[in-house]
């Protein structure tokens, strides 16, 4: 008796439950008559078809249930594995770019009342933020002497950038925390639209705000991190000075980007990790380096593929509502001529404009393949397909099938 479920191969001994009569070919009793008693016109190999059983129905051939193994339900018959199930935007199983990108893109569309909510409101507030602290607490920028030497122009190219840098800090607070509220309400939402589950602003809320300390702190420590790391890779170079303090800046700097850029791939999920399974800042840390470990080309590349739409979605917003800021403000003359522009009121409400357009679909995209390379990383490293699935309440995944995997999470 063949003991392999749902097979019986062809010829082989009836089984048990056989009903007596049912004609069979002779058994040859030994070799040496074997070729007489059977036919010497047997189909060829590639004609024999599988039953479907043993004691099969003679009507049409039904599938049989396949068993189950490690709660994931299997594919019966010969078609192979079912289609994962995706009770929302992401099909439950390991995703592939795509997906990802579809996947943020299908949530801005599944809860656009929700996610605009969130990111129009932010933008707009940030914006205003960011208008009155540049018409009135920006100073004028530098101009820079044509007919200075090369050394004067050096300097005051330094000069410039230095004051570039001390201006643009109340912007960079400005944005910093409109980020941490979109990045936190945006998880929330992106988390619930993954079971396919409705989700208010008020809802997004209630579930954020015990993290937002938490997340505040990651926050501030990523960019700290990243300074402290540039300073002291340009800093030896700054204190030698000269030629030779150049040349030595430009190859510890730029060694210290590459530490950077390693360190921020490795800690781009912590933000997720630390609002979904509310953990610490630096427990959510450790956490992200454990799951992008062994995949960081994969998550930098996603992670730059995604910088450069969003680049460019905001530039093809931004240049045009530029170009009507110019022309509303002071005319193009002033752009043609090459003269710097005084900024007035016109041009910094139409750029605004067009600052929290860009944002309010920008934002949404970023946090979204964010959370999503969260959620496919512990998928692909800890089954979290079988814990999102429960929690969806699709049938074929409850904890009786599946004891061993109720810790996945």
């Amino acid at each position: 008796m063949n003991e392999s479920p749902g097979w019986a191969s062809p010829g082989s001994a009836p089984s048990d439950g056989d009903k007596p009569g049912v004609p069979r070919p002779a058994e040859p009793t030994d070799q040496s008559d074997a070729a007489s008693k059977w036919s010497k016109e047997q189909p060829p190999a590639a004609q024999w078809t599988a039953p479907s059983g043993q004691n099969a129905p003679s009507g049409p051939p039904q599938q049989q249930p396949a068993p189950n193994w490690g709660g994931r339900p299997q594919g019966g018959g010969w078609g192979g594995p079912p289609p994962a199930a995706k009770p929302g935007v992401i099909p439950l199983r390991p995703l592939g770019v795509g997906e990802i990108l579809d996947g943020a893109v299908s949530t801005l569309r599944a809860h656009w009342r929700t996610v605009l909510g969130i990111t129009v409101t932010v933008a707009v507030i940030s914006q205003i933020c960011d208008i009155l602290v540049q018409r009135y607490l920006m100073p004028a920028p530098a101009e820079l002497d044509p007919n200075a030497t090369a050394a004067e122009a050096l300097n005051q190219s330094v000069d410039a950038m230095r004051s570039s840098l001390v201006n643009s800090a109340p912007t960079f607070a400005i944005t910093l925390i409109g980020t941490l509220f979109t990045t936190a309400l945006l998880t929330v939402v992106i988390s619930r639209s993954v079971l396919g589950r409705p989700v208010t602003l008020a809802d997004a809320w209630r579930e954020a705000r015990p993290q937002l300390p938490q997340l505040l702190g990651l926050t501030l420590l990523l960019p700290l991190m990243a300074a402290a790391i540039m300073t002291v890779g340009i800093l030896p170079g700054v204190l030698l000075g000269g030629g030779a303090g150049i040349v030595l800046s430009l190859f510890t700097g730029t060694a210290a980007f590459v530490v950077v850029l390693w360190l921020m791939i490795r800690f781009s999920l912590a933000s997720p990790a630390l609002m979904l399974e509310r953990q610490s800042v630096m427990k959510s840390l450790s956490r992200s380096a454990k799951l992008v470990s062994g995949a960081w080309w994969r998550i930098f590349g996603i992670t730059l593929l995604t910088i450069v739409l969003t680049f460019i979605v905001s530039m093809i917003i931004a240049v045009p509502f530029g170009l009507i800021a110019y022309a509303a403000d002071d005319g193009l003359g002033g752009l043609l001529s090459g003269q710097t522009p005084e900024f007035g009121w016109p041009f910094l409400i139409i750029t605004g404009i067009g600052a929290v357009i860009a944002a309010s679909i920008t934002y949404p995209i970023s946090a979204g393949v964010s959370v999503l390379l969260y959620i496919d990383q512990r998928i692909r490293r800890e089954a979290l397909d079988l814990e999102l699935a429960r929690a969806a309440g699709i049938p074929g995944y409850g904890p009786e099938q599946s004891p061993d995997t109720a810790s996945g999470s």
